[in-house]
């Protein structure tokens, strides 16, 4: 183990980088939101589509991101890059929203979802127990139980890295196994030849299904053209939400054994598996139920992929292989997914506020390390925001707000790429992006056709982003005018 001069200990190997992709990448959407993507493109062809552009996307990504992480192995990761690329003004914005909602939110809404599945195997974990009442907010043990998980692993984390990714390789590597069982067990016990031939006779019949949910009626609407295009790309929303994750490893650059070389593997390797993991999955989904189905039914089988129960599909697949005791399976599987995921997010985020801090732009404390080599302060100020989320109920809320504003940052990282090559052109890149220029320039389209498509369709996506993002402009000079930067020897 070594130690470098900003006192981060290098204790991130391989295995743990690849954990901590993987594992940061596969929480609970992968469950759910094919659901919501079945009603917005309507057939079993275009929603494979969705989720292999969506890999596609990440692939991309991830292999021109790799450059940077190679160029500025540093802890602050993507934070860093935007620095360097475009000033402390950017950079300051992407960390900003990192920190009041993209990660912070996550971690609220994950620490959710793990606390609700729990409640399939001890009901008292329901939002219907009601703790406390104070009118204005009501406090429930799945609210609870999803602080206490939030405390929890802020605590492990606070003893140092070690900690950290000894339980990101336990339950990062037993999801993954589950989830590889779970495609075995589906195709040999689930598979229905009359479900495959409704999803599989007429791939290619695309259609938007609405439900209103006060009358139950559906509209179907048949798309083509522009109109399927647009379906696709706002389908995308939540299978773009459930690959997110895989450039958290970057902010730990700090901590990484050789990164120039352990970060762009691990992102490679992970974002492969996770990306072939879920278009699998869906392959899987799509055996079992019927994509369409009643709204009004009563069982698994009947309301189809559509309209599952809550848009659990996992859970609705299960129900149908093997009742309740495969319920009850997965639901161990989700609640195995969404702590370690949480593990890594809330591992990775204070890397950049430490590296903020560091620039003079965020709380001087959060600069910090605390004995055991980790921004103890900055876990702990994440600690606090996550579980005020958690009982506000709003964080689902802020992270559909925020999904323009991750793809923009992405597209200023990767866009980074072509300028860093201009400003920096003598710099040891030991890795550089793969298929430069067409494949960061192949990312930056197609991130920011999503783009435009949410501000033009989805304006309740993607107006509130990006007013989020502007809101940071005065709390930069604010923090600017405040704070001095912290020079670091070495």
């Amino acid at each position: 183990m070594s130690q470098t001069a900003t006192g981060f200990k290098r204790e991130i190997k391989l295995f743990d980088a690849v954990m901590l992709v993987a594992g940061s990448m596969i929480g609970s959407g992968i469950f759910i939101v094919s659901a919501d993507i079945g009603r917005s493109v309507g057939s079993a062809g275009y929603l494979l589509v969705v989720w292999a552009l969506t890999g596609l996307m990440t692939l991309a990504g991830a292999l021109s991101y790799g450059e940077l992480t190679s160029l500025m192995p540093r802890a602050g990761g993507q934070y860093v890059y935007l620095r360097e690329s475009y000033g402390p003004l950017v950079a300051f914005l992407y960390g900003w929203t990192l920190f009041l909602v993209i990660q912070s939110g996550t971690i609220a809404a994950v620490a959710v979802a793990f606390a609700r599945f729990t409640g399939v195997l001890v009901p008292w974990f329901s939002e219907t127990n009601v703790l406390l009442d104070l009118g204005i907010l009501k406090f429930t043990s799945v609210q609870l139980l999803a602080i206490a998980s939030i405390v929890l692993l802020t605590l492990i984390n606070q003893q140092g890295v070690r900690n950290g990714k000894l339980i990101q390789n336990v339950f990062g590597s037993t999801k993954l196994i589950a989830l590889f069982a779970l495609l075995g067990f589906g195709l040999l016990l689930g598979t229905s030849p009359q479900v495959m031939d409704l999803n599989f006779s007429d791939l290619w019949d695309a259609q938007s299904v609405v439900l209103d949910k006060e009358t139950g009626a559906i509209t179907r609407t048949t798309l083509s053209g522009w109109a399927l295009l647009v379906g696709i790309s706002t389908a995308m929303i939540g299978s773009l939400f459930s690959s997110d994750s895989w450039n958290n490893i970057g902010f730990s650059g700090d901590e990484i054994v050789n990164p120039k070389r352990t970060i762009v593997l691990s992102m490679a390797i992970g974002t492969g598996i996770v990306t072939i993991l879920y278009i699998l999955i869906n392959v899987v989904y799509l055996t079992i139920l019927p994509l369409q189905g009643d709204p009004a039914a009563t069982d698994a089988l009947s309301r189809g992929l559509q309209f599952a129960s809550n848009d659990r599909v996992g859970t609705a697949v299960a129900e149908v292989i093997g009742g309740a005791p495969a319920t009850i399976a997965i639901a161990i599987l989700i609640m195995i997914s969404t702590f370690g995921c949480n593990n890594g997010v809330i591992l990775s985020a204070p890397r950049v506020y430490y590296a903020m801090a560091k620039d003079g732009l965020f709380f001087p404390n959060m600069a910090k390390l605390n004995k055991n080599g980790v921004p103890g302060a900055a876990l702990a100020i994440q600690c606090v925001w996550a579980s005020m989320l958690c009982l506000s109920g709003r964080y689902s809320d802020l992270l559909d707000y925020v999904i323009f504003a991750v793809l923009l940052f992405y597209i200023l990282t990767i866009a980074g790429i072509f300028i860093l090559r201009r400003t920096m052109p003598d710099a040891p890149r030991p890795y550089k992006a793969l298929g430069y220029p067409v494949l960061p320039a192949l990312y930056i389209l197609m991130a920011s056709f999503i783009c435009v498509i949410l501000l033009i369709y989805k304006p309740n996506y993607s107006w509130p982003g990006l007013i989020l993002v502007g809101v940071g402009i005065p709390v930069f000079y604010f923090f600017g005018k405040r704070f001095k930067k912290i020079e670091v020897e070495g």
